[in-house]
């Protein structure tokens, strides 16, 4: 069965123009293209398509969209990642939404408020298995032991430091500054100083929390910063491509100046 370029733009909420140009930058190709020059899609096109949507909502720009669907080969191993990241949101926004109920009515009703229901949904903790999957358990308690310590001027301060950090790898990539340049150098610095502040993993044991990071956590958080679109949109919402200029950056830093 297949269907023509008007009837997946119309069930897909896009336009027959956006899905033209997918197809021009080899993200989805039709199926075959009718004597009368129109595109027809199969099933597969428009698995390709749900994958593609669902990268978008996600904050991923089209280039590592693309980077995305060529590396993952699979389609039922990469559907269920994306099934994965979409129940995890979905839980996510779960908990946000029962807090703010909380918040509201006892608000009106002049009731005492609990910071745990107040900022449910809204905390680091969302990444307690994955943290630990990666890193170990010792590495999640020690962060979140950090993380719970800031307070909220702290948390703000190491949040708003990040933000400026992401807004000058984007200037620079948009400047067309090399990864390996001084300027881009100097905020991949600044990037693995921002993570020494914190309870990060990858520093070896023992060492003080200002301790620079290892230089294979460095490598390996660039290397998720493009194939997380979680990450990544952190810095693609900078300008296309910026996540994989920063892991490219983070890369030689880690190369030339740190160690494991």
């Amino acid at each position: 069965m297949e269907w023509s370029i008007q009837e997946i733009a119309r069930r897909a909420g896009t336009t027959s123009r956006t899905l033209r140009h997918y197809g021009d930058l080899g993200l989805l190709a039709p199926s075959r293209v009718g004597s009368n020059g129109y595109r027809y899609y199969d099933q597969d096109a428009l698995v390709r398509l749900q994958r593609i949507l669902l990268l978008r909502e996600l904050g991923l720009s089209l280039p590592a969209i693309k980077g995305v669907l060529e590396g993952q080969r699979d389609t039922a191993v990469a559907l269920r990642a994306h099934l994965r990241l979409l129940e995890q949101e979905q839980a996510r926004i779960g908990r946000q939404i029962a807090s703010v109920r909380t918040t509201l009515h006892k608000t009106e009703e002049g009731m005492e408020l609990m910071a745990e229901e107040v900022f449910d949904g809204f905390d680091h903790t969302a990444h307690e298995r994955e943290v630990t999957e990666r890193w170990g358990r010792e590495a999640y308690e020690e962060g979140d032991r950090w993380w719970r310590s800031l307070g909220e001027a702290g948390k703000k301060a190491f949040l708003d430091e990040h933000e400026a950090i992401a807004r000058d790898w984007g200037l620079a990539r948009e400047a067309g500054l090399g990864a390996d340049s001084e300027q881009a150098q100097d905020i991949a610095r600044r990037h693995c100083a921002w993570l020494s502040s914190s309870g990060a993993p990858g520093k070896s044991p023992g060492k003080a929390s200002s301790a620079a990071p290892s230089r294979s956590y460095v490598i390996g958080l660039g290397e998720m910063y493009v194939a997380d679109p979680r990450f990544g949109k952190n810095y693609d919402r900078y300008g296309d491509g910026t996540a994989a200029f920063v892991r490219d950056a983070l890369t030689i830093y880690a190369e030339q100046r740190l160690t494991d």
